[in-house]
């Protein structure tokens, strides 16, 4: 007896829920008019990337953040309503986001 059928002996009502996956979800994020402005900064001498100007909601931004972070296999955070990716992926990055549909604005260079 493998643990699937145990958990269904213990639990013989309940309706297991499917897990969607991240491009599903992706699909699920809310447009928006204005463009994503995609910068390129040097902090402490390292280059990164900034998105900011998105305005639906936190988590959607969030789910944004960790999809383009492990598409690129890089690092990176989301603080102050502004995904920061460490390394200059803005070419990368503007491809990813206008094959989802988002208009991409490129400000500095």
């Amino acid at each position: 007896m493998d643990l699937q059928d145990q958990l269904k002996n213990l639990f013989p009502d309940h309706v297991r829920e499917e897990t969607t996956e991240n491009l599903e979800k992706a699909s699920e994020i809310w447009m928006q008019n204005e463009p994503i402005i995609c910068k390129y900064e040097k902090r402490k001498g390292k280059p990164i990337t900034i998105l900011e100007g998105y305005t639906g909601a936190t988590e959607d931004f969030k789910l944004l953040a960790k999809d383009i972070k492990t598409t690129l296999s890089v690092g990176g955070s989301f603080k102050d309503d502004k995904i920061i990716i460490q390394g200059d992926y803005r070419d990368k990055i503007m491809k990813m986001l206008k094959d989802k549909g988002f208009n991409v604005k490129r400000v500095g260079g």
